[in-house]
């Protein structure tokens, strides 16, 4: 795999970003969008701590990335810290960038020592803190996090956690709200993206954008789906380890013709205009990147109040967005949809005009600019 390096990387700012895995992922793609866009002004160093690389696929030439080659050795805390001390010398990093709890060792690992500049990002949390913080976990945030000179969220939901959880000044704890390419997205479908999905003659289409991980809980929305199924058909792109048990499900609830597994689409632009409706059925998010596409390409959205979504949607939609955890109001919410065309219009035409106003990537870059030179 033949690493990318922009002409004048010499004279850029070296930053060390460490990521729990580099599979195609919301941060990851987010990652992807910001390297490119700022270009040679910085070195990218990349370290995905379970090895994989998949979202490397994203990330332009402009936006001199190079794998950082580091041995990591699972269980073996005190060896992995001092290889990371090491890492972060020999490449003389002039910032260190950390995303989310599976990167912590190398926070810690900065603080042997004068280390280098830290800034760590936090996107949210696994399913093991859905509905609340792991004490040890705050405790060890604390202890990592000390030196950081910023913590980015982009969720008001991570920054509450961050001050009065965390215990962190409001000085130290910066909103920066996660932004996408609208025009991106308000593209006609192209079918062969989907090989084999052909919803009939006025079928209405719910869809979402997510990996298939225990968090984003899909099992929920295949069953929200179900009463509904008859007058609709539901496609699932991204692909996961929980792909096998929701096709089962499905198959269970005698529905399997009418919901579609898509696997991984390298480009989903390509397939929201396919959807009538957008659904989340997450047990846990903050500022789903998939949720912004969806509203750029014009769709009304069902999804339950996790994070930041009742927020982040337009305000004719959030009567739409159920409790968290309530299934059933999620059915009432997809029914509701699937019922009434000129709804659905009105709510995405609401969506698409509340993303382009406060969502747009251009002021993200520009926020991350400033927070990579200090």
């Amino acid at each position: 795999m033949a690493d990318q390096e922009a002409p004048d990387v010499k004279a850029a700012i070296t930053l060390v970003h460490v990521f729990s895995t580099f599979a195609v992922g919301g941060p990851q793609r987010r990652f992807a969008r910001i390297a490119e866009a700022l270009g040679g002004r910085y070195r990218n160093l990349l370290v995905a701590m379970d090895g994989r690389f998949e979202a490397r696929d994203l990330v332009g030439p402009r936006a001199a990335l190079q794998v950082l080659d580091v041995p990591i050795h699972k269980g073996r805390t005190v060896t992995n810290l001092l290889n990371f001390r090491r890492a972060l010398g020999a490449v003389r990093a002039d910032t260190l960038i950390t995303y989310n709890w599976g990167a912590i060792e190398w926070a810690l690992a900065n603080r042997l020592g004068p280390g280098a500049r830290h800034v760590h990002v936090e996107d949210g949390f696994g399913p093991e803190e859905a509905t609340g913080q792991l004490r040890r976990r705050v405790l060890v945030r604390r202890l990592a996090l000390k030196r950081a000179a910023e913590i980015v969220v982009p969720s008001l939901t991570l920054r509450r956690i961050a001050l009065t959880q965390w215990g962190f000044a409001a000085g130290k704890v910066r909103h920066v709200p996660n932004g996408i390419a609208c025009a991106k997205f308000q593209v006609a479908p192209d079918p062969a993206a989907v090989p084999g999905f052909r919803p009939a003659a006025g079928e209405v289409v719910v869809g979402t954008v997510a990996a298939l991980r225990p968090e984003k809980n899909l099992a929920r929305l295949v069953r929200a789906f179900h009463p509904v199924a008859g007058g609709a058909r539901l496609l699932i792109v991204g692909d996961g380890a929980e792909r096998a048990r929701l096709e089962g499900l499905a198959g269970d609830l005698g529905i399997a013709d009418r919901v579609h597994f898509a696997g991984h689409v390298a480009q989903p632009e390509k397939v929201y205009g396919m959807m009538d409706i957008y659904a989340l059925s997450s047990d846990t998010e903050q500022m789903p990147i998939g949720l912004l596409e969806a509203m750029a390409a014009g769709l009304a959205v069902a999804a339950p109040a996790v994070g930041d979504v009742k927020d982040i949607v337009a305000e004719p939609n959030r009567p739409l967005i159920a409790a968290a955890g309530d299934e059933a109001g999620l059915a009432r919410s997809l029914a509701r949809l699937i019922e009434d065309p000129a709804l659905r219009l009105h709510l995405g035409g609401a969506n698409r005009h509340r993303v382009e106003a406060e969502f747009d990537e251009a002021t993200m870059f520009q926020a991350y600019d400033r927070i990579y030179r200090g």
